[in-house]
């Protein structure tokens, strides 16, 4: 059964925040709110939570997580950057982007894409997101919380809780959340190609 916590969206209280962290510390599967859509998370240390994350999601081995990163210096230790893709990438953080780049060897190989060695990486604006990984201290390894065969990711914290009780170890509700994706900006091969057009402007990367 999922524990639930329901906090605060502009000003998370701290309390909750670090309940939230030592269960993640504590290898579990949460489903959070971000700037665009809720989203799946584990800690990047934890070995079961992506092979979690691709049975809720029906996904296969080529899907790119995401590495949610509190700041760009974190971002920079986990992909290789080139003088455009650092300066580009840096003007559009924190926002709803997330970007395609090949990684670094602080990304544990189970995480990469595996002929590729890709990861996506984004930076969020979002308070909750935000509390959670200064006090985390590290990336979250992530997914949009959309299920196979649905065409819009969940939006309700309560309703997450219901449907997905037995296959997540705590919801965190900030309430109604967007079910807008992320654009996915794909610079894998050293110039920028969007691959998915959603709430951040696509424009600056075409």
């Amino acid at each position: 059964m999922a524990r639930y916590f329901d906090v605060h969206p502009l000003d998370p209280q701290p309390r909750s925040i670090s309940q939230v962290v030592a269960m993640l510390r504590d290898d579990a599967l949460i489903a959070y709110p971000t700037d665009a859509s809720y989203a799946l998370g584990c800690q990047i240390g934890n070995s079961t939570g992506p092979e979690r994350i691709r049975r809720l999601r029906g996904l296969d081995e080529r899907h790119h997580f995401t590495l949610v990163c509190a700041d760009f210096a974190q971002l920079g230790q986990l992909v290789h950057l080139d003088n455009a893709a650092f300066r580009a990438i840096k003007v559009a953080t924190p926002g709803p982007y997330t970007f395609i780049l090949p990684a670094t060897g602080d990304v544990p190989r189970r995480l990469a894409h595996p002929k590729k060695r890709t990861v996506g990486v984004r930076i969020p604006n979002h308070p909750l997101v935000r509390a959670l990984l200064r006090e985390l201290g590290e990336p979250l390894v992530s997914s949009t919380l959309l299920l196979p065969d649905a065409e819009e990711p969940m939006t309700d914290g309560w309703q997450i809780k219901e449907e997905l009780d037995h296959l997540l170890d705590a919801v965190v509700d900030a309430g109604e959340c967007g079910k807008d994706l992320t654009t996915v900006v794909d610079w894998s091969e050293g110039y920028p190609e969007v691959v998915r057009v959603g709430m951040g402007d696509p424009a600056r990367f075409q």
